[in-house]
């Protein structure tokens, strides 16, 4: 069957490949971004008759709006929502301004919220529809010199496993996609934005952006693969709640898990301590 898929961030990156794999897959795509020249070059090649290009910048509600009417004025419907766009904001906390933290949560999460606000009620209406809302590791546990980040993703996976108990009576699915490292642009320039050092007792042991740029052009991730694995999720009739992408993925929050059952386990008493007693 044909899907209509709608992708925020989809003019590079993961959301990018994920494009492509749907594309390649057969299926209509409508592939958003803050620049249409971007998206135009990404598409150059793309099948006329299967891609729309919108602008959209995430944080703007009236954007998020007309985006989506513009998609079911082309396509007639939406089966496939991926909620792709973001940056990481990385810094330790007390040195992070409060306008960067404000425009973190802006996109990452408010925008998440309006592209979701716009989409829903079509695929209410349609008794139909997967949601895919791209979360990260950094969603299931913490990173140092990532907070303000993974405090955007926590807020992700709160909402996206609440809305799912939402409108699972509409036929609807929304699966939280928490990727590992990947080799994108994430850690690049281009992407990823600093929080300026400026306490000494943070700096003695080196600087955060010394420590993840070790990472960039070293991350096991194939975002090509996870467009493939994607195409999979939403042709599937029961996705999982939760997609951890690659093998990093998989080990470290199978660890962290662990850990944090061990720690219940461990104070299990003091926490049955506090109920009422009869």
């Amino acid at each position: 069957m044909t899907q209509v898929w709608f992708i925020t961030g989809a003019s590079r990156g993961i959301g990018y490949q994920i494009a492509k794999a749907a594309l390649q897959a057969g299926h209509k795509v409508v592939a958003t971004g803050r620049t249409l020249e971007q998206l135009r070059s990404a598409y150059a090649d793309a099948p006329a008759d299967r891609i729309g290009l919108l602008q959209l910048d995430v944080s703007n509600a009236a954007q998020a709006d007309a985006a989506v009417r513009a998609a079911v004025e082309q396509f007639g419907r939406i089966d496939v929502l991926v909620n792709n766009a973001g940056y990481g904001l990385l810094g330790n906390f007390e040195e992070l301004g409060t306008d960067a933290i404000e425009q973190q949560f802006a996109t990452n999460v408010f925008g998440l919220m309006h592209v979701l606000r716009a989409v829903l009620p079509v695929m209410r209406r349609q008794r139909s529809g997967r949601v895919f809302n791209v979360s990260s590791i950094g969603g299931t546990f913490g990173f140092a010199g990532a907070g303000v980040y993974c405090a955007s993703k926590f807020a992700v996976e709160g909402l996206t496993a609440s809305i799912a108990l939402e409108v699972a009576r509409f036929g609807i699915t929304v699966t939280a996609v928490e990727p590992g490292f990947f080799r994108t642009d994430f850690l690049n320039p281009s992407s990823v934005q600093y929080g300026a050092p400026t306490i000494a007792d943070y700096s003695a042991e080196g600087s955060v952006k010394d420590a993840y740029e070790t990472y960039n052009g070293q991350q096991a991730g194939d975002p090509a693969k996870l467009g493939t694995a994607m195409v999979q999720l939403a042709a599937m009739d029961a996705p999982p709640r939760q997609y951890l992408a690659g093998s990093d993925a998989v080990n470290m929050v199978t660890q962290s898990l662990q850990s944090r059952l061990d720690e219940i386990r461990s104070f299990e008493a003091l926490s049955r301590s506090t109920d009422w007693t009869s």
